[in-house]
């Protein structure tokens, strides 16, 4: 069942391997590295689990797992990562996924603004922001609730659970399993 397990029942979660293909053509950083494949998959699984609560668009805050940091140069400094990731989510909208205007606007906003905005009106911004900052651990930052915008993330069990996940460099398995990613192979 892998990811599928945490899917809402109002929606599924959305077939990646196609845009994660495509992704990793292009991708300049190691896939193993801070904030690659593995980063990706544990902000995907935090943002299922969110969603179950916020309502947020599952639809978009998959897409927003894999594509936030997709456009990243740098494992460091890198502020214009987030807009790079938005103007390529633009790219490939209508030929490896494709949403409506209104989730794709969601999407374009969820990318274009992680890095540096606090929050925002709209639960399933919310909910790709916290997934995204849930998983700071990795980079041995603990996620503070003041720094996270709903009340699901801002949870001492919530934070306790994405940041022991972080902070051990957790797998998970569908990576390997789902999107055909070996990541000690290197690709």
């Amino acid at each position: 069942m892998g990811v599928l397990a945490h899917a809402t029942a109002r929606e599924e979660v959305m077939n990646l391997h196609p845009l994660l293909k495509v992704i990793l053509k292009d991708y300049a950083l190691p896939l193993n590295g801070d904030h690659g494949v593995a980063h990706w998959a544990r902000v995907l699984e935090n943002g299922l689990r969110l969603a179950e609560e916020t309502g947020a668009n599952v639809a978009v805050v998959s897409l927003f797992a894999v594509l936030h940091d997709s456009r990243r140069i740098s494992e460091v400094a890198d502020p214009q990562h987030g807009p790079r990731a938005a103007e390529f989510a633009t790219e490939l909208r209508g030929t490896v996924f494709d949403l409506d205007d209104q989730k794709f606007r969601l999407l374009y906003r969820a990318c274009e603004g992680h890095t540096h905005e606090r929050n925002h009106p709209d639960a399933t911004i919310q909910t790709c922001w916290d997934s995204d900052r849930l998983d700071l651990g990795r980079v041995g930052i603990m996620p503070h609730p003041s720094r996270l915008c709903t009340e699901a993330a801002k949870r001492p069990e919530t934070i306790r659970w994405a940041d022991g996940r972080a902070r051990f460099q957790f797998v998970p398995g569908f990576v390997v399993d789902e999107w055909e990613i070996d990541l000690e192979a290197g690709r």
